[in-house]
């Protein structure tokens, strides 16, 4: 999880991530042709392909276990076998349980593992650069929810996970405060494209936006409400929309 930094704005939850970096040689399935076949790549082309494949059946399989039967029972010997492959593929790539719950919740958070974090997605694009204030809030709102349907259960891991192990511990703490920082960046864009009220109080805005944001948030009202992720999508459509046009407590006392 180098939690990435995203920008999910806000739904980002609090483990935002670097970036879901592969190695810059690898060559991924979505750069070819379709119409090539492995006879038509270079030995160390296929090599990166036949690499990237493996390092997501290994991620498949990683979250599937994770989420099944939690962080202290999923071990590396049991994602190697779910994956079929070799229990050293696994240690060599990852070296820990605790990198590879990262990396899988890293490609969890921005939904794929192209080498392209969520700030550079264009639903980002379109939630900091849209002409108006609902397409803005729209694509957030969109693309968190998917976030946290997709990634939710596997940042529960990690909560599960933080008390042992200190890389897990610091990728959520730094998570926490990129996602604050992203979401300030997100009104501030707002503000600064008067496309908020002027009497909006931006701090309280920030950080009230911030905690409905995380994913503790998320998997509360789908447990207690028993809300479906379209009806997390409409609240936070309208919550959002609320907050950039409604003066808050500070402005109006």
């Amino acid at each position: 999880m180098s939690l990435q930094y995203d920008c999910n704005n806000a739904v980002i939850l609090h483990l935002v991530s670097s970036r879901v970096n592969r190695e810059t040689d690898v060559v991924r399935t979505s750069d070819l042709s379709s119409d090539l076949s492995p006879a038509d790549l270079r030995p160390a082309d296929l090599r990166s392909v036949r690499k990237a494949d493996t390092e997501q059946r290994i991620i498949d399989a990683a979250a599937r276990l994770f989420v099944e039967e939690g962080y202290a029972a999923t071990t590396l010997t049991a994602v190697a076998r779910a994956a079929a492959v070799g229990d050293r593929t696994v240690y060599v790539r990852f070296g820990t349980k605790a990198a590879l719950l990262k990396r899988t919740i890293d490609v969890a958070i921005v939904g794929d593992a192209e080498p392209v974090d969520l700030m550079g997605r264009e639903w980002h694009h379109v939630a900091t650069h849209a002409p108006t204030l609902a397409e803005r809030i729209d694509a957030f709102a969109s693309a968190s929810a998917a976030l946290q349907a997709r990634a939710g259960p596997l940042i529960a891991v990690a909560r599960e996970a933080e008390p042992k192990e200190p890389l897990i511990a610091a990728a959520a703490q730094a998570g926490r405060e990129a996602t604050l920082d992203a979401i300030r960046g997100f009104w501030e864009s707002l503000r600064d494209d008067n496309l908020m009220s002027p009497d909006v109080d931006l701090e309280w805005v920030v950080a009230t936006s911030s905690l409905l944001a995380h994913a503790e948030t998320y998997q509360l009202m789908t447990r207690t409400l028993r809300w479906d992720v379209e009806t997390y999508e409409r609240w936070l459509y309208r919550t959002w929309m609320h907050l950039a046009t409604t003066p808050g407590p500070a402005s109006t006392a």
